[in-house]
């Protein structure tokens, strides 16, 4: 049950509408999730769809490695409605079913490709450990270029606060779309 009350578009405030039309304008074109729940505060959901359309549609990450960050960053907070929405666009991006499988139930992943097993490590380190080993990072540079690594961690970083949005306002599954979390 989510925790606030959904906003009425014909109810927005000027400030909220803007927002709410830049983000039906630009690639998501819908609000949906976190969005509907940062436009209660219409500057914080501004500079956040501004980010997030950058980590979702603009780094220097291949899109099947973004998901993939993505998803395990997801899984950590088990962040239903987050799975729901970038599970199948990971799949179209390459990611191996099986694999998306694993991280969804909390098993490690075969990710035979190297720079996804970089981004797995460097991933589950930090958000395990709050650290990352040199030898991990090195890794990751090595894969990723530091430009990459970079931009992983910008990943990462929003959508943790997307995940924890979803966690703490308790954000419902889209309509007919079974928790990937429960039991």
């Amino acid at each position: 049950m989510p925790r606030m009350r959904e906003l009425e578009v014909a109810k927005l405030s000027p400030e909220q509408r803007k927002v709410y039309d830049a983000i039906v304008a630009g690639p998501r074109g819908k609000v949906e999730g976190p969005l509907k729940v940062w436009l209660q505060s219409p500057t914080l959901a501004d500079r956040a769809q501004e980010l997030g359309a950058f980590c979702r549609f603009n780094t220097s990450l291949q899109p099947r490695l973004s998901e993939l960050a993505v998803l395990l960053t997801g899984a950590y907070w088990k962040a239903g409605f987050e799975w729901a929405v970038h599970a199948p666009t990971a799949l179209k991006a390459g990611l191996d079913p099986e694999a998306v499988e694993a991280i969804r139930v909390g098993r490690k992943p075969v990710l035979p490709r190297t720079d996804e097993a970089a981004v797995y490590a460097f991933t589950t380190k930090l958000l395990r450990n709050r650290r990352v080993p040199i030898s991990t990072y090195r890794l990751a540079v090595g894969e990723l270029g530091q430009r990459g690594v970079v931009d992983l961690v910008g990943i990462l970083g929003y959508y943790t606060l997307v995940s924890m949005t979803i966690v703490a306002f308790q954000l419902p599954l889209p309509p007919g779309t079974p928790d990937p979390f429960a039991g």
